[in-house]
């Protein structure tokens, strides 16, 4: 059992008066381990409001540097920190949000040849990459190790998002495999509205946090898509798929494959 500070009671009070948490969900918080992968658009908001919340450790993983164009949505990210690692910088400011925290950092991309290292000592991993090659590993990895994590996608105005528990739809279970090459345009080349990414990187955290208290309903079987031009939001139920390639009756992926990904989503570290 934590022994909160009271320093940490004024911190997570407004955790701490809600019903639905109180000392016992913040314990549960504080012990929590979570990994995002990306701190770009998405990862950006998940990593500053799971900071803010006080989870225990928050591991980071991005191979990218900050670029001026990032900095229109990653708001993790300042104009100083152009031209510094996207891990190092959100690590400063999740300290400067919460020294507590414990920030691990993986300067490196995602790939079949560390996705079962990465994930193995963590509670709960969240999805905030835009590269569908990437989107599919993180899920056959997740499936596969029987970890839960939250899916996310922006793309002009729009935003869907759903949350896997073992057991239930997986990624695949809905695409079943990644598009083409170039087939469908990613954040990169046809933009994106800059609050989408908030908008939906906040619903990932909320997830996330839910997750480690056990509170409320997740996004489990269930996709959740909106469209920021008429903010409408719907919710399209899933059904696990029994001929699913990774998680079905008769599963034909037993280890992780990279696909082919997309030229200008790849930026490997100097």
């Amino acid at each position: 059992m934590i022994d909160f500070t009271e320093e940490q009671i004024e911190r997570y009070s407004r955790h701490i008066l809600l019903q639905d948490v109180g000392v016992e969900g913040q314990e549960k918080i504080n012990n929590g381990r979570v990994l995002v992968v990306g701190a770009g658009g998405l990862g950006a908001p998940v990593l500053l409001y799971l900071a803010a919340a006080g989870v225990g450790t928050l591991g980071i993983i991005d191979g990218d540097v900050v670029d001026l164009s990032n900095l229109q949505r990653q708001v993790i990210h300042f104009t100083p920190d152009v031209g510094k690692s996207k891990v190092q910088s959100a690590k400063e400011k999740i300290h400067l949000i919460n020294p507590d925290v414990k920030v691990i950092t993986h300067y490196d991309l995602f790939g079949a040849d560390n996705a079962f290292d990465l994930i193995k000592d963590y509670d709960f991993v969240v999805d905030g990459t835009d590269n569908f090659p990437v989107k599919f590993l993180i899920n056959d990895a997740c499936v596969l190790a029987g970890k839960p994590f939250s899916h996310g996608g922006i793309l002009r105005f729009e935003g869907q998002t759903f949350t896997y528990l073992p057991g239930n739809a997986c990624y695949r279970c809905i695409f079943h495999s990644p598009p083409p090459p170039n087939a469908v345009p990613t954040c990169s080349q046809a933009g994106v509205l800059g609050a989408i990414a908030g908008m939906l990187g906040t619903i990932q955290a909320a997830e996330a946090l839910k997750y480690l208290v056990g509170v409320g309903e997740l996004l489990t079987n269930k996709l959740l898509i909106f469209n920021a031009k008429s903010m409408q939001f719907r919710t399209v139920n899933l059904n696990h798929n029994p001929a699913c390639p990774v998680c079905g009756e008769n599963p034909t992926i037993t280890e992780l494959v990279e696909s082919e990904q997309a030229v200008c989503e790849l930026k490997k570290k100097n």
